[in-house]
């Protein structure tokens, strides 16, 4: 690991590692966490660590709260276990508190809201429990927004939408717009005024995959004081055969370009090592939005994988301090605005 990289404040705001904490014996969350994820963690020298609590369609809709009660429940669990190498943190303050002592910070995020419908007052409750970002629906079409899969209709946020805007910029819980269509993006920015994250987007400039943010939404993200994390996923990325870190590098420099560089971040979506374990050998390959999900860029398989990024980043000349900023020291600070007012 080079010197600026272990130096750094390293934040990544998309791993979806909770599900497979999850989907073992609760005896042995605190366990499996040790033994399986801190190592790729301090491997990566990552010291934040965002926690998406995704539901699987198996649990849609019956059981999508007590899914995500036992994610969020499976969260603590591993912190409490593990409180000598990790801290779950609600507030800048907290995730401060825990990397100065050598932590890994981990703090919890939604990743879509079937367990909301339009009941919003529940985000009252999600917040109680820790969840500090929160986006609205995934590929598909949610009560509250359309995922960018539903671009087609043009639609924007629901009357619940908008008035999940306003409730989470009261409890100071991050929008996360990665995921929303274009036409609820749009709305939000209308709407925002509090710094928005998309935690894991590329450039659409760069890869025009629905997925992926324009220009005008990265500036407007960035106006609110926002920021963008690169998403690491290859099919985002490049629509190359054989996907390099360089695609990767491709997209963070267009984002300090376009963004400016108080406005970029990292979000891998590490998902390798999820479909390895829930995707059975005959139901691949797995194609997801027309993209085959089992294209990696190589090396950047897990978490482990970071330090190559930050080697990208000096090779393509961008300074220390940008490095510095764009590894997690922008990310930390917009994580910060989640303390209340």
């Amino acid at each position: 690991m080079n010197e600026l990289h272990h130096n750094a404040v390293v934040a990544d705001a998309h791993n979806d590692l909770l599900m497979l904490v999850a989907r073992r014996p609760k005896e042995v969350w605190g366990s499996y966490f040790r033994d399986r994820w801190i190592p790729q963690l301090r491997d990566g020298g990552i010291d934040v660590q965002v926690l998406p609590v995704f539901i699987d369609d198996e649990f849609r809709p019956e059981g999508s709260l007590r899914e995500t009660l036992r994610m969020i429940e499976a969260a603590h669990q591993i912190a409490e276990a593990n409180a000598d190498e990790v801290a779950l943190c609600r507030s800048g303050a907290e995730i401060e508190a825990a990397t100065a002592a050598g932590k890994i910070a981990l703090v919890l995020a939604l990743e879509g809201c079937p367990q909301i419908d339009t009941d919003v007052e529940l985000f009252h409750t999600l917040h109680r429990l820790g969840v500090r970002v929160i986006s609205f629906t995934h590929f598909g079409r949610s009560a509250l927004a359309d995922g960018s899969g539903e671009d087609a209709a043009g639609s924007r946020l629901t009357k619940a939408g908008v008035e999940a805007v306003g409730l989470l910029e009261e409890l100071g819980v991050l929008i996360d717009v990665s995921h929303v269509g274009r036409g609820g993006v749009e709305h939000i920015l209308e709407l925002a005024t509090k710094p928005l994250i998309a935690t894991h987007s590329s450039a659409y400039a760069l890869r025009p995959h629905h997925r992926n943010l324009t220009d005008d939404q990265l500036r407007a993200i960035a106006a609110t004081g926002g920021v963008v994390c690169v998403n690491f996923f290859a099919g985002f990325l490049t629509e190359d055969e054989k996907p390099t870190i360089q695609h990767l590098a491709d997209h963070v420099e267009h984002l300090v370009a376009v963004a400016g560089e108080d406005h970029v971040g990292l979000g891998s979506d590490f998902v390798a090592e999820v479909f390895g374990e829930k995707i059975p050998a005959c139901d691949l390959p797995v194609i997801i939005e027309g993209l085959d999900a089992q294209v990696y860029v190589p090396g950047l398989e897990g978490p482990a994988g970071m330090p190559l990024v930050t080697d990208a980043l000096v090779e393509r000349g961008l300074s220390e301090a940008v490095v510095r900023k764009v590894l997690g020291a922008n990310l930390v600070r917009v994580l910060g605005t989640t303390d209340r007012p």
